[in-house]
């Protein structure tokens, strides 16, 4: 099954982000490459941009304090393993308090060494990390790549609370969602939606159908569009009924 997943607002979109940036930053990160490290530098430079928004940090430490309340409000209820809840409660805590002391810290791991900052300035720009316009760079390039991994970590330190704080929140976003089978009538569904009660959609459509979902909504209704994609000509809304399966989660 391929997952598809669409936000219903701001935050949620934003934390999916993240959470791809993060993903990819540690992936790129493992191989030893020149190159890899390039785009993971690159890719480093796009998580401060998305995560250095001044109101992100307290989005995340309101989210953690919600859930914490949340969670420590299930003490005594026999259905509730509390071995399990202790467990999640440290996690939340160990977030709090690492998000809290580096969140108004990200960009600067960017922002106060000039070695990154100068790259920052020149990727943007076609061929603009050649030799001969960053001869620094060209240098770094040439070390171990162990070394050059040592490097990257030591500049990336404030991220990782970013890091554990977006995948606990968007863990425990996604574990709130119910799988339900729906079908798309004519290649079309939509569903009303309880205001403000759900952020998250999470679509499964099986690869065999060869479908794409249009997934368009807000805090009312929420639309499925389902295309036969052709990846050398123009894509074609489906006719057919299809079966696939969604998530709503809160």
């Amino acid at each position: 099954m391929i997952l598809y997943e669409h936000p219903f607002n701001e935050r949620i979109r934003t934390y999916l982000r993240l959470e791809y940036l993060l993903a990819r930053f540690e992936q790129l990160l493992l191989r030893s490459s020149e190159i890899d490290h390039h785009f993971a530098l690159t890719t480093l430079f796009e998580i401060v941009d998305v995560g250095g928004r001044s109101d992100l940090k307290s989005d995340i430490l309101k989210e953690l304090d919600r859930h914490k309340h949340q969670f420590t409000s299930y003490r005594g209820n026999p259905s509730v393993s509390e071995e399990v809840l202790d467990e999640l409660l440290m996690k939340i805590d160990k977030c709090q308090s690492g998000f809290n002391t580096v969140g108004s810290r990200i960009g600067n791991c960017v922002n106060d060494n000039d070695f990154l900052s100068s790259l920052r300035n020149r990727v943007g720009i076609p061929g603009g990390t050649c030799a001969f316009d960053l001869p620094a760079y060209h240098a770094w390039k040439q070390l171990d790549p162990d070394e050059r991994r040592q490097n990257i970590l030591k500049w990336s330190e404030p991220l990782k609370a970013l890091n554990d704080s977006v995948v606990l929140l968007m863990r425990l976003l996604r574990e709130s969602g119910a799988p339900q089978r729906v079908i798309a009538t004519n290649g079309q569904f939509q569903q009303a939606l309880p205001q403000g009660r759900f952020q998250l959609m999470r679509v499964f459509i099986n690869p065999a159908l060869g479908l794409v979902p249009e997934i368009s909504g807000n805090r009312m209704m929420v639309w499925v569009r389902l295309i036969n994609q052709n990846w050398e000509g123009k894509p074609q809304a489906s006719a057919e009924n299809a079966e696939f399966e969604i998530e709503l989660c809160a």
